[in-house]
């Protein structure tokens, strides 16, 4: 009986330490000191859906512009992103570059509920600013792409990208170590497949046939799954090289975007 119970008491530890590795895993969140403000953008904070402080990077649209809420990839800050965040502003496109609790210059720990009180804090926060959500549109870049799912199936956004998306978290961790229970030990599901039948604004989906880090057949998966959506395949693409070996790509997403 005796060994039994070490038996136990030993996996229960193993469940343990491989739960705080996968939460290191979707949420490496690095950090800095403060955030660099480019001129003509602004720092701005709002409150989560939750009550946390949220801060944004804001680049005003045009008048009768969208504006583009933008959710960046796990390894990222929005200092990171801010080029993203420029290329889009310069098709006349509003920006609201969102940083993550727990991210950056940002208080808090990411969770994957966090994340979700993070994105509805930001479709209020442009919601005060009169902003409508057949104004707004939604990108997420790998870890991003699980938030604008969320989103998309509670608002009428005028339209989404997703940019290497993942069905979900415990598929990725599986497919990374298939021998570990992943469904035990990830607690940060994003489950992004099950939400796709409710998603009813226009996507563009896109994904590098040789990503290592989130599988090409997930991203092609997601758009399979969502009413209407269009996949666009970028050859011999990683994770994090799309744009650079496709240039017409960024093109190819802003006109998707003001459509």
């Amino acid at each position: 009986m005796r060994v039994i119970i070490g038996l136990v008491v030993a996996y229960a530890a193993l469940v343990l330490l491989a739960r705080l590795v996968c939460r290191s895993f979707v949420f490496p969140a690095p950090r800095v000191a403060r955030v660099v403000v480019t001129p003509g953008a602004s720092l701005v904070t709002f409150p989560a859906a939750d009550g946390a402080p949220v801060q944004a990077l804001s680049i005003p649209a045009t008048e009768g512009a969208r504006t583009v809420v933008v959710f960046h990839g796990n390894g990222e800050t929005i200092d990171a992103s801010d080029g993203r965040a420029w290329a889009l502003a310069k098709g006349g496109l509003g920006v609201l570059l969102v940083e993550y609790r727990g991210y950056g210059a940002s208080d808090g720990a990411p969770t994957e509920q966090g994340l979700y009180a993070d994105g509805e804090g930001a479709v209020r926060y442009l919601a005060s600013r009169g902003v409508p959500a057949e104004k707004i549109a939604l990108w997420g870049t790998s870890l991003g792409t699980g938030v604008v799912a969320e989103l998309a199936r509670h608002h009428a956004v005028a339209s989404i990208v997703l940019v290497t998306p993942y069905t979900s978290m415990v598929a990725v961790v599986q497919s990374h170590v298939p021998v570990l229970p992943a469904a035990l030990v990830v607690r940060d599901v994003f489950d992004t497949r099950a939400k796709c039948a409710e998603i009813h604004a226009p996507a563009l989906v896109v994904h590098g046939d040789a990503d290592g880090v989130v599988p090409f057949w997930m991203g092609k998966a997601v758009a399979e799954a969502i009413s209407g959506a269009t996949f666009l395949r970028v050859p011999g693409g990683g994770h994090n090289d799309l744009f650079a070996r496709d240039p017409s790509l960024l093109a190819a997403l802003v006109a998707h975007l003001q459509r």
